[in-house]
C-alpha cells in the first residue's frame, strides 16, 4: 500500500470517455489517469480545472486519482 507521501498533485486539463482524464503535473508533464474505486462508488465528480491528488502506477503510464482538492 502506498502512503500519502507518494501522491503527486496535478490539474485536470481534459476529460475523456470512461472516466479517464489527462492531468498536467509539474507544469509540463501530461499523465493519463483514471478514478479510484471509492470515488466512483461515492460519485465524486472531477471536472476540467480541478486540482487532484494522484498515485502513479509503479509500471508507469497511468495514474489513479485518489482525491479532489
Amino acid at each position: 500500500m502506498q502512503s500519502k507521501e507518494d501522491t503527486i498533485k496535478g490539474t485536470v486539463i481534459e476529460a475523456m470517455p470512461n472516466t479517464l482524464f489527462k492531468v498536467l503535473v509539474d507544469g509540463d508533464k501530461e499523465i493519463i489517469s483514471y478514478l479510484s474505486g471509492k470515488m466512483r462508488l461515492h460519485r465524486i465528480r472531477v471536472l476540467v480545472g480541478d486540482t487532484v491528488e494522484l498515485l502513479e502506477e509503479p509500471y508507469g503510464g497511468k495514474a489513479r486519482i485518489v482525491k479532489r482538492l
